[in-house]
């Protein structure tokens, strides 16, 4: 009975990491994926306007998407 109390600790933790990667790919897409891909792109034009020198601050700035 000794291999079943070292073994059940790692099959549940295996269980639930199974099922955290299961919803993780199924959360991919869907409806939200649009508004997620353009809260990306805002995020990333922000970084990007602010790394470039003699950029005035009011014209780095980007529009939140709406729901972000």
């Amino acid at each position: 009975m000794d291999y079943v109390s070292a073994l059940l600790p790692p099959i549940v933790m295996a269980c639930f990491f199974i099922g955290l990667v299961v919803t993780i790919v199924k959360s991919q897409g869907g409806p939200n994926k649009a508004k997620e891909d353009a809260a990306v792109d805002a995020a990333l034009a922000r970084a990007e306007s602010a790394r470039q020198p003699g950029t005035p601050a009011a014209a780095a700035t980007v529009d939140r998407p709406a729901g972000a």
